[in-house]
């Protein structure tokens, strides 16, 4: 099994991206529950025949869709070192969650966050900036919120986000009780950062109309175009108004361990908490998502829940006052921190923040391209390493569609899709470490020949 999974990401670009699934191999998958034993070569061999080819394509260098990393061979093996140890990191005395410790405290030294900072491994950024948004709830209404709930205190708390935000933001407040309708959306400016005098006479408006702010977000990367709201600008507005600054960080944050880009990301050192994946630009093989908190006092005030089941001892398996089920909603938890630090310790961050250099570099020559293409035109400058653009056209928004379509089922390339300004884009994600400059030609040259042919059929 570990030799077929080698010889699958070493022989990767023989394969395409992604395929469709055939109705005959997704009938195979409807089977009752086995009630008897199988043997384990049989099973591995539907996998390597039934399973394998028709996965999402994200460890093929062609692949630039929805933001996916590419994975890395020394975290897969550290994720069956995991599996095999089978720890349980909810809490209780053991190594791992040294581990998950020691990465804790390795962020804080890349972000310049202090020693009491605290941190906790979780999914993704959606269960990331969900934490952030209850730690800032709790902060704004006191720890009684988690008693009597959002309504006793009679605050009407409102948080704030740009319109490019990511939806789960909107969720985050769903989820906390405050309502979607709290969240105060604020719009861009010409390179989609969040408009900041905007945000100040929405904060102004708000405090006269008897609201509460409480929280503002901003992004280390957007979901449709990788803009990077001005951070420090946001960090100064937060602090003269009293708000919570929370980064969505999950497209960008890790780019603080490249040096060239780094500087872009002036003022996340002082926000009050950090969602990022390491699934992303960090290359960890999925799930691995973190959410870093100045106030480790505060993080844990959100979420310790005493019992008598889970009674701190002195001594013992059961030693130890903080586990990590005190800092956010999971008891039973996963080694999520060995692929991470498995990544780290072989590769370190010098070579990570190259291959997120090197990403930003490959979007920078597809925007070359685009621009030296005049069938194609950009549609958002590209801040980080996503690149969005489209082939020109009547009926262009069904045009790009049909073309992103075309693409997937090729397996030649796999972008997705999204709108920028009313217009449907070609969203190319540049993440996977193994993308290389043909692989940016090879998409270019097949948006043209499927673009072509699509302005054919329509004219025929």
């Amino acid at each position: 099994m570990l030799d077929d999974i080698l010889d699958y990401i070493e022989n990767i670009r023989e394969r395409p991206v992604w395929q469709p699934i055939p109705e005959h191999e997704r009938a195979r998958f409807r089977d009752a529950v086995p009630t008897g034993p199988g043997e384990l070569a049989a099973v591995h061999d539907e996998f390597m025949h039934h399973i394998l080819p028709y996965a999402t394509g994200n460890t093929h260098p062609g692949f630039m869709g929805w933001v996916h990393g590419g994975g890395n061979v020394p975290g897969m093996l550290a994720e069956m070192l995991a599996a095999g140890l089978n720890a349980n990191l909810g809490g209780r005395d053991h190594m791992p969650i040294e581990v998950e410790r020691q990465i804790v405290r390795w962020l804080a030294e890349l972000f310049d966050f202090p020693d009491t900072a605290s941190g906790l491994f979780v999914t993704g950024t959606s269960m990331a900036n969900l934490i952030g948004v209850l730690i800032s709830r709790t902060r704004a209404l006191g720890n009684e919120v988690r008693r009597n709930g959002v309504a006793e205190g009679g605050k009407r708390l409102v948080a704030y986000v740009s319109a490019a935000a990511h939806g789960c933001i909107s969720q985050a407040m769903d989820l906390s009780g405050l309502g979607t309708a709290a969240l105060h959306v604020i719009p861009v400016n010409e390179r989609h950062q969040i408009d900041l005098a905007a945000l100040e006479v929405a904060i102004a408006r708000d405090r006269s109309g008897g609201f509460t702010p409480f929280l503002v977000v901003g992004n280390a990367g957007t979901v449709d175009t990788g803009a990077i709201d001005d951070l420090a600008a946001l960090a100064a507005i937060a602090g003269q108004e009293g708000l919570w600054f929370h980064i969505d960080g999950a497209i960008g944050a890790l780019a603080i361990m490249a040096p060239d880009i780094a500087p872009r990301l002036a003022g996340i050192q002082r926000a009050d908490s950090i969602a990022l994946d390491f699934h992303k630009l960090g290359q960890v093989p999925y799930d691995a998502g973190f959410i870093l908190v100045r106030d480790g006092a505060q993080h844990r005030d959100t979420f310790a829940s005493p019992a008598a089941y889970l009674r701190r001892e002195t001594r013992g398996l059961a030693a130890g006052t903080l586990w990590p089920c005190d800092f956010g909603p999971d008891l039973s938890r996963g080694f999520r921190a060995l692929k991470t630090w498995f990544t780290l310790k072989v590769y370190g961050t010098e070579a990570l923040g190259a291959m997120i250099s090197r990403a930003c570099e490959l979007a920078r020559y597809l925007e070359i391209k685009i621009d030296a293409t005049r069938e194609l035109e950009l549609l958002a400058p590209a801040a980080l390493n996503i690149v969005c653009f489209r082939h020109r056209g009547s009926d262009a928004d069904r045009l790009n569609a049909k073309i992103v379509a075309d693409l997937h089922e090729s397996g030649i390339a796999a972008p997705s899709t999204t709108t920028i300004n009313n217009r449907l884009a070609i969203r190319a994600a540049i993440v996977n470490h193994r993308t290389e400059p043909c692989d940016i030609d090879a998409l270019v040259k097949a948006v043209l020949q499927f673009g072509a042919a699509a302005a054919t059929s329509c004219a025929a």
